[in-house]
């Protein structure tokens, strides 16, 4: 079973650097484009990067919350799907991980 302080302490450590990097893209995201039409289609295809990247980072926090309500309700380290210990190695890995090597396999 997971070290539960230890896992809160990881996962509110992760979501404040996640929620950091987002807010960040944001700030990039909202600064005006450039006059220059060739400099704005370069900034359009960073904010479209940027914007891939935003939405790779909000579902990792959303990943990170429900992992801290499984810590609070006592269920983190548990597969979600079968029911067993997700490996330590797993957890040190990816600390929002909700399914066992098995099941993430099987899937």
């Amino acid at each position: 079973m997971a070290d539960l302080a230890k896992a809160k302490e990881v996962l509110a450590a992760q979501l404040a650097e996640l929620k950091a990097r987002l807010e960040h893209i944001e700030r990039d995201l909202a600064e005006p484009m450039d006059a220059d039409s060739s400099e704005r289609a370069v900034q359009m295809e960073d904010d479209e990067s940027l914007e891939g990247q935003a939405s790779v980072i909000e579902k990792r926090i959303t990943a990170t919350q429900r992992a801290l309500m499984r810590v609070a309700d006592g269920t983190y380290g548990e597969c979600m799907q079968c029911g067993a210990d997700i490996a330590q190695g797993r957890l040190d890995a990816r600390p929002e991980s909700t399914l066992c090597m098995d099941c993430k396999s099987a899937g």
